[in-house]
């Protein structure tokens, strides 16, 4: 998130954060965009690979128990091929429940070793049957094999939230232990953790027990009041629109007015942000953008609410 010397009024001290800026006011508020939506200390989002049937069986009724939604890259020319991947029904079954569907290229080619217009091929394709099967876009982009160079990867970001660069492997060699050091080191740095899973109990890099994945997924559920559980997609657009929104702050006797202005393609990044008031003792807070009511959730050291970045002025009254 940025200001300027424009946007700020004299008022404001600006403190400039890895993540976000803040703007401390006259009677000690400090105004910020969350580094999470919800201000949660981190984020994790668990990513499939392959398209496995076992991601329709076991997975996604898993999650759904736990409200977690997860990514799942898909191979259109695998999709159904034979028992072990799923079908477009169930993936469209998937999509309509809240996971994302997305694309790990036609053909699961390594796109480091064939031709330029090739790799075009590969992910415009896959593209176009996830669109014409599930009735919904394919926004991200997961790298087969995790083989990419500079040229892949402008390709494959072309028109898109973001590219799966980094990922944390959960599977044959993970253990309790481990992957509560994993969720435990993601609250200490406020980091987004992108897990990448493929079989669950058969197939690449299979757990020695599924138990190993609910139990994790337990583990997190019941620290949900810091930890944001959201898609590849939904976290990427997040963080490029915290990173790119600026504001204009203006502080009233009894209000705030608050102008969000935010530059980038709405069709890709329509994230609602989380805004924080950094205050303490705050009895009732209400806030209203266009004329909507925006849900209030108000704390001992702040309150906090989500709004839309591409809206219009927004006004807080604190008591």
């Amino acid at each position: 998130m940025r200001y300027s010397e424009k946007t700020i009024p004299l008022f404001c001290l600006l403190a400039v954060a890895c993540f976000f800026v803040s703007c401390t006011a006259d009677d000690d508020a400090t105004v910020r965009i969350a580094r999470f939506k919800g201000d949660k200390t981190c984020a994790i989002s668990y990513t499939y690979d392959d398209g496995m049937k076992e991601h329709y069986t076991l997975v996604a009724p898993e999650m759904e128990k736990r409200n977690f939604y997860g990514t799942f890259w898909v191979n259109g020319n695998a999709v159904g091929s034979d028992a072990y991947y799923a079908t477009w029904p169930e993936l469209k079954e998937m999509a309509r429940a809240g996971h994302e569907i997305s694309n790990h290229s036609w053909s699961h080619a390594n796109l480091t070793q064939i031709t330029h217009d090739e790799v075009r091929v590969e992910i415009a394709k896959n593209d176009s049957i996830i669109f014409a099967e599930t009735g919904m876009p394919s926004y991200t982009f997961c790298y087969p094999y995790n083989a990419m160079n500079d040229t892949v990867i402008q390709i494959a970001a072309e028109n898109r939230v973001g590219t799966r660069l980094t990922q944390y492997a959960i599977g044959t060699a993970s253990t309790p232990e481990k992957l509560s050091e994993w969720v435990n080191g993601l609250l200490k740095t406020a980091g987004w953790g992108i897990a990448m899973i493929h079989g669950i109990t058969s197939g690449y890099d299979a757990f020695t027990s599924d138990s190993i994945l609910w139990n994790h997924f337990d583990e997190v559920a019941a620290q949900q009041e810091q930890i944001w559980v959201g898609t590849f997609r939904e976290v990427a657009a997040y963080e490029k629109e915290r990173e790119s929104i600026s504001l204009n702050i203006q502080k009233k006797k009894r209000y705030w007015l608050i102008t969000p202005s935010l530059e980038l393609d709405k069709d890709l990044f329509y994230e609602r942000l989380t805004l924080v008031i950094d205050k303490d003792n705050i009895k009732t807070a209400i806030a209203k953008q266009d004329d909507e009511d925006l849900p209030v959730k108000i704390l001992p050291e702040k309150i906090m609410f989500d709004f839309n970045p591409y809206g219009g002025r927004i006004k807080v009254q604190l008591k």
